[in-house]
C-alpha cells in the first residue's frame, strides 16, 4: 500500500515498500506490486515518467510508468502516456547489447508501464551528483572504452535510419564491476527523416546542435555527430571546450572540435567518419 502524506513542497509524499517518493497529488501504485518488490524510486524526472526498481522472484526490473502526476512535469498524464507508447518500437527496433532490454510493455494503473531488465551502473548525468562524481573518476581508460561503446551504439542507430533525440549524459550507465556501458534512455529518437518541429527540442543544452533550436531544420546524423563531438568533451574535457580542460592529445581534440561546429558542413559527414578519424587520432 502506498501511504499518503500532505507536504510542505506542495505536493504529497508517499511511499511504497518502505521507499518515499514525491508526486504533485495522490496516485494509486498498487499495481506495482505485481512486478515485485521496490527497492528503488526516481521520481525528479521532466518527462512525465516515474521509475522504479524492483525485485521479483530473484530477478531485478526497471519499470518506467507515464499516467502518474510527476511533480516536475509541467504537460498531460496523457501526453506522456502516448510518448512512451511511442517509444516501445524504438527498443524492439534497436536493440544492442549496449541497449537497456525491453521485457515487457503494456497498459495498466490507468497508465502504460515499459519493464525493462535491470542494470547495475552509475550514471554520468550530472543530475545525480554522487553517481557522476565516481564516473568521471573513473581511468582515462575506462572513459574511453565508454566513448566507443557510444559511438558503437550511435553509429548502429544511424544505420538503422534513426536519429538520437534527447541523448545526453543522463542516457549513460557504467556498471563499475563489468566495464559495462549501458544507453538507458531512447526515448525520445525518432525515426528519418525527420525534422525540428519544436522549435527547442527536447535535450540537455551541452549536447544539443543549433539545428536543435531552429524550427523547421533537418536533424538528422549530422546533428548527431554533434551529439558525439559533446559527448566527447564531457567525457575528456570536464564538459568545457578550452583546450587546457582536454586530457587527451591535440589530434582528438581536433576531431572532436570539427563535429560541434555550429556550421553543419564543416563537422563530419556521418559518426562512422567521426570514429576512423577519433581512432586513427588516438593511434
Amino acid at each position: 500500500m502506498c501511504a499518503e502524506l500532505l507536504n510542505d513542497f506542495g505536493g504529497v509524499c508517499q511511499s511504497i515498500d518502505g521507499i518515499p517518493f514525491k508526486l504533485k497529488s495522490p496516485f494509486d501504485f498498487n499495481f506495482i506490486c505485481q512486478y515485485g518488490r521496490v527497492f528503488k524510486v526516481y521520481d525528479d524526472q521532466d518527462s512525465g515518467n516515474i521509475c522504479f526498481g524492483t525485485k521479483k522472484e530473484g530477478k531485478r526490473f526497471f519499470v518506467k510508468f507515464a499516467g502518474a502526476p510527476v511533480k516536475r512535469y509541467g504537460g498531460k498524464p496523457e501526453d506522456a502516456i502516448a510518448r512512451l507508447k511511442a517509444s516501445v518500437p524504438l527498443y524492439r527496433d534497436l536493440r544492442h547489447e549496449n541497449l537497456i532490454e525491453l521485457v515487457d510493455a503494456q497498459k495498466i494503473g490507468g497508465g502504460f508501464a515499459m519493464v525493462f531488465a535491470w542494470e547495475d551502473g552509475d550514471c554520468m548525468g550530472r543530475m545525480y551528483p554522487q553517481a557522476h562524481e565516481r564516473f568521471m573518476k573513473l581511468p582515462l581508460s575506462a572513459r574511453l572504452t565508454v566513448f566507443r561503446d557510444v559511438l558503437c551504439f550511435l553509429e548502429y542507430t544511424a544505420a538503422k535510419g534513426y536519429v538520437a533525440v534527447d541523448f545526453y549524459d543522463g542516457s549513460i550507465l557504467y556498471d563499475f564491476k563489468t566495464g559495462k556501458t549501458t544507453v538507458c534512455d531512447i526515448d525520445f529518437f525518432r525515426k528519418q527523416p525527420c525534422v525540428n518541429d519544436m522549435g527547442r527540442m527536447w535535450g540537455s543544452s551541452l549536447f544539443q546542435s543549433p539545428e536543435e533550436y531552429e524550427l523547421g531544420a533537418a536533424i538528422d546524423e549530422v546533428t548527431n555527430v554533434y551529439t558525439v563531438g559533446a559527448t566527447a568533451f564531457a567525457l575528456f574535457g570536464n564538459y568545457g571546450r578550452a583546450r587546457e580542460q582536454w586530457e587527451l592529445g591535440d589530434p582528438c581534440f581536433a576531431v572532436a572540435e570539427r563535429a560541434v561546429k555550429k556550421e553543419r558542413s564543416l563537422r563530419q559527414p556521418s559518426i562512422a567518419q567521426f570514429r576512423r578519424e577519433w581512432e586513427k587520432a588516438l593511434e
